[in-house]
């Protein structure tokens, strides 16, 4: 029997693992990618990330014939049954869904496209966004009717770094289509190339706006525990015990409050359904007041620390942790930017530092590199809980001249800092 000829556009942290992930169940698979160096990588059988299990999919599928890669992403779709495109969606200055990335790739793919291909979108978009933005992109550049010529199916990433290869197998993929039999085409492929459960909602509108509930749902959960832990702050209750006590009853599931949210979700993709939300005069206002609830977290910290230490100006400030997660070497939306913002805004000196990041890499998103407890500083602000920053030398800290930690990620334990006398304020502690 002939193996299946798949190719992923996109192969960035989330696609590479895809396409590894189908490939070790049997597909012969080609990545598309405008960046040589990730071509390169796949076509010598190594992986440009760091993310568990890849490096051994992508070797031994290389290895056996299975996994190549491509910069000619028209040439690879000649020859494919089924494309999946995952390429970024970022937000306009008017934090709309840009799809100019989406309607490029979709080009590729349309002028190599050919009668019966399975098309699958995995960007994340809003609700009707591959009925109206992208399918007619297929169809220009193609001259083929999409569901009579070829299908097309959404089928939203639910993963996340560091997590990928292991999720992807097992996490419930959700699949929709652009008419019934697009939908079980992408159903019967998800369902042999991933080995996960699949969840066909039949239409490409449920597929695409089961992924924005489940972000807006967490956003929406996160500013009511921020908002929660504010008013513990001021009555003096830890948050923590509120929120495990609350839990108890099976009703409710309160999510950890924090310093912000970052990644490339979060703080994006409730745009796409606020946007909108506003066009078809249903204003989705819990979503508008989370994220301003979120991105306003940072500054509100900041503020914090100001009333307990004094006014900033020439403080010198040391922030914890670039990268958005722990343990995780992506910064993007990292609440390191905005705490740096509201901390110059203020005068206040700020350094960082982060062991996934070199100095280098530091001084190049516009921080001076220091570290805690050996060069001057007046407080800590913890912005990403990496497994090198849970159990700090509080006594070394103070011994340092340093007054006060900001624990943005609950992740201190408070009596030691205060046994050190360090001023400890934690997100959600009075």
């Amino acid at each position: 029997m002939t193996a299946m000829q798949v190719i992923v556009v996109g192969g960035g942290r989330m696609g590479l693992p895809l396409a590894a992930v189908i490939a070790e169940h049997g597909a012969r698979v080609t990545v598309c990618d405008v960046n040589p160096a990730v071509v390169d990588a796949v076509n010598r059988g190594v992986s440009p990330y760091d993310e568990p299990l890849l490096p051994e999919y992508i070797a031994r599928n290389h290895a056996a014939g299975r996994l190549n890669a491509t910069g000619d992403t028209t040439e690879a779709a000649r020859t494919a049954d089924v494309a999946i495109i995952i390429v970024p969606a970022h937000l306009t200055p008017g934090r709309d869904i840009d799809y100019s990335i989406l309607r490029a790739a979709s080009a590729a793919v349309g002028r190599g496209l050919r009668p019966g291909t399975l098309v699958s979108y995995e960007t994340t978009v809003a609700a009707g966004g591959t009925r109206s933005a992208l399918i007619p992109v297929l169809e220009e550049h193609s001259g083929l009717q999409a569901g009579l010529d070829f299908q097309v199916s959404y089928s939203p990433e639910r993963v996340k770094a560091n997590y990928v290869v292991e999720k992807l197998q097992e996490t419930p993929k959700v699949v929709g289509g652009l008419d019934a039999a697009s939908a079980q085409r992408a159903e019967a492929f998800y369902g042999e190339h991933l080995g996960a459960p699949i969840i066909n909602v039949q239409t490409l509108e449920a597929a695409e706006l089961a992924k924005l509930a489940g972000m807006l749902y967490r956003d929406v959960n996160i500013a009511l525990a921020n908002e929660l832990a504010a008013y513990c702050e001021a009555i003096g209750v830890d948050f923590g015990q509120v929120r495990a006590a609350a839990n108890t009853d099976g009703e409710s599931f309160l999510l950890i409050p924090g310093i912000g949210v970052g990644g490339h979700c979060t703080p994006v993709y409730p745009y796409f359904i606020i946007r909108e939300g506003e066009r078809k005069g249903t204003p989705q206002r819990l979503a508008v007041g989370a994220r301003e609830i979120n991105d306003a977290q940072p500054a509100r910290s900041v503020a914090r620390l100001a009333r307990c230490i004094g006014p900033l100006n020439g403080k010198r400030i040391h922030i914890l942790g670039l990268s958005f997660r722990p343990d995780v070497k992506v910064d993007i939306f990292s609440t390191a930017y905005p705490l740096r913002e509201a901390l110059t805004e203020r005068g206040a000196i700020v350094t960082i530092e982060d062991p996934f990041y070199s100095d280098e890499e530091l001084r190049q998103s516009g921080f001076e590199p220091a570290s805690a407890g050996r060069d001057p500083m007046d407080a800590v602000i913890l912005n990403a809980a990496h497994t090198a920053f849970r159990a700090p030398d509080f006594a070394r800290w103070r011994a340092a001249g340093i007054q006060a930690v900001v624990d943005g990620r609950r992740g201190w334990d408070r009596a030691r800092a205060e046994e050190a006398g360090l001023i400890y304020l934690g997100v959600g502690q009075g």
